[in-house]
């Protein structure tokens, strides 16, 4: 179990209420309704040929990304796969979400040249200010190769709708 996975896990049981968690989607879909329409019959065949091994499929038998361990190359095997065509290569678009730099946990922000975030990130979307305080710019595609490289686990990555 990742850290943030144990703190959200905490934050939940102690406000009593389970929020409902919008899941990190693979970027090939036109209609989020399908994933729990059709994906609910499917073996689950994207996450097989995901050759990152990023795509895990949920307890709702729906797919979803972890960056943990690596990124989405956007190499579109996986909607080729989609037999059900949840997933579409003519839907392709960057992943839906939010990356962002937590400046407090981040090496370089704290003064101690770190390029751990940059040199994965094969988009340039990564700028440092000086030798020191990157941020993510408008070229991320959130590919989320930043993410696992980080040795603080100071990036991080938010589904949005």
């Amino acid at each position: 179990m990742q850290r943030r996975e144990l703190f959200s896990s905490l934050a939940s049981s102690v406000s009593g209420k389970k929020k409902q968690e919008i899941l990190l989607r693979p970027p090939y879909f036109g209609d989020e309704s399908l994933f729990h329409n059709e994906c609910n019959k499917c073996d689950g065949a994207c996450a097989t040929v995901c050759e990152e091994e990023i795509i895990k499929i949920a307890d709702d038998r729906t797919p979803y990304l972890n960056f943990s361990y690596s990124g989405c190359t956007y190499c579109d095997e996986c909607a080729i796969a989609c037999k059900p065509n949840v997933l579409r290569v003519e839907d392709k678009k960057t992943v839906a979400s939010i990356v962002t730099i937590d400046k407090k946990s981040c090496l370089s922000w704290d003064h101690t040249l770190c390029f751990s975030c940059k040199d994965p990130c094969l988009d340039n979307a990564i700028d440092f200010k000086a030798m020191f305080m990157p941020v993510i710019n408008d070229k991320c595609t959130a590919c989320g190769f930043c993410i696992s490289r980080c040795p603080t686990n100071a990036i991080s990555v938010k589904a949005i709708q």
